[in-house]
C-alpha cells in the first residue's frame, strides 16, 4: 500500500495497493460489501483506491516475481516493504 495518502492534503483519495490473493480465491464468494475492493474503477470511485490484485498461481513464478518486484520498487529505485497477512 501506498501513494500521497502521507502528505498535507486533508482527503488526498490516493492510495495504491496490490493484493496477491491465495490461488483458491474467488471473488463471488466474499461478502458483498467487500467485492468493491476488487473492482478497480470502483474502488477508485468510492474509496480513491486503486487496487490491482491477482491470484497465486496466475502467473509464471518468474513473473510473478517481476509483479512483486515492480509494486516494491519505489520511484528512486529503493525498495517498499512487502507485508503478508495470513487469515
Amino acid at each position: 500500500m501506498f501513494g500521497s495518502f502521507v502528505s498535507a492534503a486533508p482527503e488526498p483519495r490516493d492510495v495504491d495497493l496490490a493484493l496477491v490473493m491465495a490461488g483458491d480465491f474467488r471473488l463471488e464468494d466474499c461478502p458483498r460489501e467487500c467485492r468493491t475492493l476488487f473492482l478497480h474503477a470502483d474502488a477508485e470511485a468510492r474509496y480513491g483506491a486503486s487496487v490491482f490484485w491477482l491470484r497465486e498461481g496466475m502467473l509464471p513464478e518468474a513473473l510473478m516475481r517481476d509483479f512483486l518486484d515492480t509494486w516494491q520498487t519505489k520511484r528512486d529505485g529503493t525498495k517498499r516493504g512487502i507485508v503478508e497477512i495470513q487469515p
